[in-house]
This record gives structure tokens, sequence and C-alpha cells, in this order.
């Protein structure tokens, strides 16, 4: 597997990946994304902001993650101290067909890794309370959960943040 940056020529790529993995996330109850977000302009900005990182596996796109100091206001609904530098990881996704392989635990030592290279101690992430795949991974890589927020940009939909902190 190699963890590299995202550029423009993956954006056709990464919408695939979108039309093959929001399907999936409606299947279960998690509305997190849908036809609108995340999109093309989202990756194009993530992409151009030296901020978005994608999984291949032989050669082909298996994940992808955006990986930010980024942090909602509304973390601090957690008690999470904003003004502290984090790397906070965001379009956490993994392809269908590479499920099972690691891809996400890839993506978010990718995210370990930046953190240390910025000297921050502290990685963020939430994710819908619909998504047990997510729940289920964040604390075996270390993720601590640390209580249920809303997001404004997202009414009506419940999300769970995590923290890690790096020693």
């Amino acid at each position: 597997m190699t963890i590299r940056l995202a550029t423009l020529a993956d954006l056709p790529n990464l919408l695939s990946l979108l039309k093959r993995v929001v399907p999936l996330m409606h299947e279960t109850g998690n509305f997190q994304w849908d036809e609108h977000y995340p999109n093309a302009e989202v990756f194009t900005q993530d992409i151009k902001k030296g901020q978005l990182w994608i999984a291949e596996i032989d050669e082909q796109l298996a994940g992808v993650a955006a990986l930010t100091e980024d942090q909602e206001p509304e973390y601090a609904q957690v008690g999470f101290d904003l003004t502290q530098r984090a790397v906070v990881t965001h379009r956490l996704a993994v392809d269908p067909a590479f499920r099972g392989q690691g891809v996400a635990a890839a993506l978010l030592t990718q995210a370990e890794q930046l953190a240390r290279e910025r000297g921050l101690a502290f990685l963020r992430i939430d994710t819908n309370s619909e998504n047990q795949s997510t729940q289920n991974l964040f604390p075996k890589v270390g993720y601590v959960y640390a209580g249920e927020i809303t997001l404004s940009f997202r009414p009506g939909l419940r999300f769970l943040a995590y923290e890690k902190r790096l020693t």
C-alpha cells in the first residue's frame, strides 16, 4: 500500500469512489455524505491546499482522507481546546473493494506522522453516529471517544468526536 498526496489527476477516481461509497453509507443509515458533499470542488480545494491523501493498492485508489488543521467550532461542545493545534482527519473513505485491508488505519497513521512532523500533540476526528465501522476502528488505533456533537453544516445529524494524544 502506498500513501501519497492526491493530485488533480486523481479527481476522476475520487469522484468515482464517492459513487461507490455514498450508497453504502446510506444503506446503513449514515447520511453524513450525499450527492452534494463531498464533491469535486471540496476535493479540488483539499488538493490545492496539499491536504488530501490517498491510499493506493496495486496502483488503484483504495482510500482517501483530508488531513488538515481545520477544527470545527462545534468541537468545543466536547471540551476540545480549539486554540490547541491538531491534525484533524476529514473526508475519510475506503473503497468497498479494499475494506478490511487496513486502508483507513494507514491513512490515520499518516495523520499521526504529520502531527509528529509538525510538533503537534493532538489528533482529532469525528464520525456520523450511524457509522459503526469508524466507531470500531478509532479506539483500535488509539483514539478516545470525547462525546457527541452537532455540526451546523450537517443539520439533523449526530456526530461522535474522538481525540488521540501523542506523547
